[in-house]
C-alpha cells in the first residue's frame, strides 16, 4: 500500500501535500514529516520506512464550560488532566522504538528517555500497530520547564493510545486498562460524566488545578472520538509570562487568545470584584515583569534565551545538542557536570529577534506606527 492510500488521500491530494513535507533523518534512517496542519493530514504526521505515524489531532477548546460542553457532547464523557509538558508519540518502526515530537521530528533525547522509562518492548510486542501518545513533564527536559509536578527529572504520562497509521483511538477505559496492565504512567482521570453533570463538576476541578498551578482538563467521549480542552488561569498567565519574556518572538495572536480566555473564565466563574482585581493584577504582572526583566538584561549587555536542563548519558546529551544545531538553533552551555555517570547540562536556546529588536530600541531606533 502506498503512502497516499495509508493517509486516505487521492494521489493528487497527496502530491499537493508532499511539497510541505520536510525531509529529515535519524541514525541514517530517512523520513519525511509534516510540521504544520494541511487539509486532512494532522500536524506531525511522519512517513517512514513505508509506513505512517499519524500526527496527534488538534483538540478544540471551549472558553465557556457551561455552553461548550453540551455543544460538543451528547453522550458520556471522561475528564482527565491536561499536563504542561511536551507532546510525544512513541511507535515501533521496523523493530526500533522512536519518540516523535509534536511536529513529527524524531528527537534523540526523547527516544532515549521513553526507551528507558517505559516497558516499550513488552507493550509493542502485544500492540505492534499502536502508538503511545503522552506528555513528557518535569524540570529536566529540553523543550518546556514546569515544576508543579512531583517529578525530580523527567517523566512520561500517557493520555492516548492510537493506531499509528490511521490515528484511530482506543476507547478511553480500554486505554487506561492497558496502561495499568503494562505499568505505563498515565494522566489522572477525574471521572466519567453525562454532559450536564460535567457542566456542574468541571469548574471545581479547574479551580483545584488552578490552585496547584496546573494546566487544565481534557474532556472526551468514552470512544475517544471527540475531545475538548479547557485551561486554568495559572496556565494562561504562565504562557503570557513566557511570551512576554520574548515579546518580539511570540505573535500577538498567541497573547490575545490567552487574554480572552481570562476574561471569559472570570465571567463564567462569577468572580467577586476583589477576586477579579486579583486576576487583573496577576495578568498585569505576567505581562510587565518578565518583559522589563528582559529589557534590563539586554540593556546590561546580556543575551537572553530559553534555559533548559537535561540529564542523560553523555552520548544522548551530545546527540541532543547536535540535533538542535542541525535545526539551526544557537545553543550556549551554561553548566556541564557529571553525576553518577550521567551528564547534567544546563543550556540556553538563543532567541534572536527579541535580543536584536530590544537592543535596537534601546539604542534609539524610532518606531513608526
Amino acid at each position: 500500500m502506498e503512502y497516499h492510500d495509508k493517509l486516505g488521500l487521492s494521489r493528487e491530494k497527496f502530491e499537493e501535500i508532499s511539497e510541505y513535507l520536510h525531509e529529515n533523518s535519524y541514525e541514517g534512517r530517512a523520513y519525511r514529516h509534516l510540521p504544520g496542519y494541511r487539509k486532512s493530514v494532522e500536524k506531525g504526521t511522519v512517513l517512514i520506512d513505508d509506513t505512517v505515524v499519524r500526527g496527534f489531532p488538534k483538540i478544540p477548546r471551549c472558553l465557556v464550560l457551561d455552553a461548550g460542553i453540551p455543544q460538543q457532547f451528547d453522550e458520556s464523557i471522561a475528564v482527565e488532566e491536561k499536563l504542561n509538558g511536551y507532546n510525544v508519540r512513541v511507535a515501533r518502526i521496523e523493530g526500533d522504538v522512536l519518540g516523535f515530537t509534536r511536529s513529527g521530528i524524531v528527537c534523540p533525547f526523547t527516544t532515549h528517555k521513553v526507551r528507558s522509562l517505559l516497558p516499550v518492548d513488552r507493550f509493542f510486542d502485544h500492540h505492534p500497530d499502536r502508538m503511545l501518545c503522552g506528555e513528557m513533564i518535569g524540570p529536566e527536559n529540553p523543550y518546556t520547564v514546569e515544576e508543579c509536578y512531583d517529578v525530580d527529572s523527567i517523566a512520561f504520562r500517557a493520555f492516548d493510545i492510537r493506531d499509528h497509521v490511521s490515528g484511530e483511538p482506543l476507547p478511553v477505559l480500554d486505554r487506561r486498562e492497558i496502561c495499568e496492565e503494562f505499568d505505563i504512567p498515565q494522566t489522572e482521570l477525574f471521572g466519567t460524566y453525562e454532559p450536564a453533570e460535567a457542566v456542574e463538576s468541571t469548574p471545581e476541578i479547574v479551580r483545584e488545578l488552578d490552585a496547584e498551578r496546573r494546566e487544565g482538563i481534557v474532556m472526551q467521549t468514552l470512544s475517544g472520538s471527540q475531545q475538548l480542552k479547557y485551561t486554568t488561569s495559572a496556565a494562561n498567565q504562565g504562557d503570557l509570562a513566557f511570551a512576554f519574556t520574548f515579546p518580539f518572538d511570540y505573535g500577538r495572536e498567541f497573547s490575545f487568545r490567552r487574554l480572552i480566555r481570562e476574561g471569559f473564565q472570570s465571567v463564567e466563574f462569577e468572580e467577586s470584584a476583589s477576586r477579579r482585581r486579583e486576576r487583573a493584577h496577576g495578568l498585569g504582572e505576567s505581562l510587565l515583569l518578565p518583559m522589563t526583566e528582559s529589557i534590563e538584561q539586554i540593556e546590561s549587555g546580556e543575551r537572553i534565551g530559553e534555559q533548559h536542563t537535561v540529564r542523560a548519558e553523555p552520548r544522548v546529551v551530545d546527540a541532543l545538542l547536535e540535533h538542535f544545531r542541525d535545526q539551526g538553533l544557537t545553543i550556549s552551555i551554561e553548566t556541564d557536570r557529571r553525576i553518577e555517570g550521567e551528564r547534567l547540562l544546563t543550556f540556553t536556546k538563543r532567541i534572536q529577534r527579541t535580543n536584536d529588536k530590544t537592543e535596537a530600541y534601546l539604542n534609539g531606533t524610532i518606531v513608526k506606527e
